[in-house]
């Protein structure tokens, strides 16, 4: 197994694994450990099954079916994102216009902790998936920025409203992982909506300097994709956004999502 940095804010590619197979110990937990240092790692030109993916997945966790309901499948561990259309109908969900920055699943109460995407079909323009370091983010505020995000929690709401819980849910806007001990910022745009107990032009206005912020150049990097990649990310530490691409382009992947990486609540 060779790790290979990707040299940008976050990221590493992993080869010498054919996850087809089974994997002992020792290249879980240098996979674990990967994932842990460079929080985006990924794997070229696998050829997966449904079985295989969500095999490794439970390595690191247990792959559950998403909360978004999706047509009958014989895994449902499986979750489809794609632009194809079947009898005028989506196969999948997300489409193919630009997804902001965010951690998923954040509009729950207890968010995803670990998310995998497989690559079965890609556009040849657009589509690719950024991810901040939101350790660096957080690290790279002044000091009287870091005090006034003490204790503050924000709401985080899906933008499809059937897509929430029926209760409030807030979150830290500064999390401590549980793994690591390191803080990191998680507030991003596309899920994040505003700042419990704060005026609301204030809490626009700081969480809008937290997104300039976070989406700075030197804390992000950028994954091209290619058919056969398997990316796995730890949303605790991250976000991601996707690019747009044309609609008339074919996309295709496969997702597994773990709610349960650790036993602790992620405060």
């Amino acid at each position: 197994m060779q790790i290979i940095p990707s040299n940008g804010a976050l990221g590493a590619e992993i080869r010498g694994v054919d996850l087809s197979q089974a994997l002992d110990d020792d290249a879980v937990q240098a996979i674990r450990r990967a994932l842990r240092d460079y929080c985006v790692v990924y794997f070229r030109d696998q050829v997966l099954r449904d079985e295989d993916q969500i095999r490794f997945t439970n390595y690191f966790g247990r792959a559950v079916e998403h909360v978004r309901k999706q047509r009958d499948r014989e895994h449902k561990e499986i979750f489809i994102v794609s632009n194809i259309e079947e009898n005028g109908e989506p196969i999948g969900a997300l489409g193919d216009s630009e997804i902001g920055f965010h951690s998923d699943l954040s509009y729950l109460k207890r968010p995803g902790t670990i998310s995998v995407l497989y690559a079965l079909e890609i556009p040849r323009t657009g589509g690719n998936t950024q991810w901040c370091n939101c350790y660096a983010a957080y690290e790279a505020l002044d000091a009287d920025t870091k005090k006034r995000l003490t204790g503050l929690r924000a709401v985080h709401r899906h933008y499809v409203e059937a897509q929430n819980p029926p209760e409030r849910v807030d979150h830290p806007v500064v999390r401590t992982h549980p793994e690591t001990g390191r803080k990191s910022l998680y507030a991003g745009p596309h899920l994040t909506k505003y700042i419990l107990g704060m005026p609301a032009d204030e809490s626009r206005a700081l969480l809008n300097a937290l997104f300039e912020h976070a989406a700075r150049p030197e804390f992000i990097w950028t994954h091209t994709w290619r058919v056969g990649d398997l990316v796995m990310w730890d949303n605790r530490p991250t976000m991601h956004r996707r690019e747009p691409f044309p609609p008339s382009e074919r996309r295709l992947m496969k997702r597994t999502q773990v709610f349960n990486a650790d036993d602790i609540p992620y405060a």
